[in-house]
């Protein structure tokens, strides 16, 4: 069983920045953020496997970052120049042995 917990979520303004966090309890294989705004799906943000490869959603390009630090068993996102539209509860994938585990989700308000 693995653990993911999230933080660094908030409240910022239109055009500002916010930077997630992930902690898995333990090894993990590729994992990957995910949002879900009001009434809308779950859709994916970004994922990265373990050697780095990155992957992102068209929204997000150019302004968010995902990385990963192995070490530590924790993923990150950089969220640079939030729009309004980027409003969601976020969520922290991973990824082992085919299995998927989420997190609890942590909630990124941008206001226009």
């Amino acid at each position: 069983q693995v653990q993911l917990v999230e933080s660094g979520g908030g409240l910022v303004q239109a055009g500002g920045s916010l930077r997630l966090s992930c902690a898995a309890s333990g090894i993990i294989s590729t994992m990957g953020w995910y949002r879900q705004a009001p009434g809308k799906q779950r859709e994916l943000v970004a994922t990265i496997t373990r050697t780095g490869s990155t992957n992102y959603a068209d929204s997000v390009k150019g302004r968010f970052t995902i990385s990963r630090d192995n070490a530590k068993n924790t993923m990150y996102l950089q969220m640079d120049s939030l729009k309004a539209e980027d409003t969601a509860v976020y969520y922290c994938n991973a990824m082992l042995w085919g299995a998927g585990y989420w997190g609890q989700g942590t909630q990124v308000t941008v206001s226009s």
